[in-house]
């Protein structure tokens, strides 16, 4: 017989689990489509190109050094409009809102941490 707590868990484990493969879908056509993504902090700062990775296990993020001024001034929730640049360089750039979810170091490259990123507006 299930415990009420053991079948909550069981479904809870299952969402994270399609949450997972969500952001890894959504994550796996954004780089079939785009190499990179460039955005501004302000209208005076200048534009920060980043190569778009896939090693975060939430998804889409890019690798940003953390002494670096553009790390210090992205915060978590941070709404912005980044420029997806294609693979293709024949097909056209698209801007789209997106969201920072988080930053974390990460220990393959000392010194850096993922930026992740959540498309919010396609």
């Amino acid at each position: 017989m299930l415990r009420s707590g053991t079948a909550v868990e069981i479904m809870d484990r299952d969402s994270a689990t399609n949450n997972l493969a969500e952001n890894n879908d959504e994550s796996s056509t954004v780089l079939d489509n785009y190499y990179s993504v460039q955005f501004s902090l302000s209208r005076m700062d200048p534009a920060y190109l980043f190569k778009l990775r896939d090693i975060s296990s939430n998804g889409l993020c890019i690798l940003v050094k953390q002494n670096s001024t553009v790390f210090r001034h992205l915060n978590e929730g941070d709404i912005l409009d980044m420029e997806y640049n294609p693979t293709e360089s024949s097909a056209p750039t698209k801007i789209l809102k997106t969201q920072v979810t988080s930053k974390n170091c990460y220990d393959h490259f000392k010194g850096h941490s993922l930026v992740e990123l959540k498309i919010i507006d396609k």
